[in-house]
């Protein structure tokens, strides 16, 4: 029985250190898009849902960070 929750354990690791990476790789796309934005001059629709996709799965990834309690130095 105590192999079971050791395992567990070791890809509840795996899988935190992947959201990390996620988390990180999605915060600089959508710090790119925010510094497009603020240079932009004509907001065009197609490029407005770009946008508003990059900050929704950034703070969605964020959101689950913190319900799994993952801390960044993990």
């Amino acid at each position: 029985m105590m192999r079971l929750f050791k395992r567990t354990s070791k890809l509840k690791h795996a899988y935190d250190v992947k959201l990390v990476e996620l988390i990180r790789r999605q915060r600089k796309q959508f710090e790119a898009y925010e510094k497009i934005r603020g240079m932009a001059v004509d907001d065009q629709p197609e490029w407005q849902a770009h946008y508003k996709l990059q900050k929704a799965t950034y703070y969605y990834l964020f959101k689950e960070a913190r319900v799994r309690k993952i801390k960044e130095n993990s």
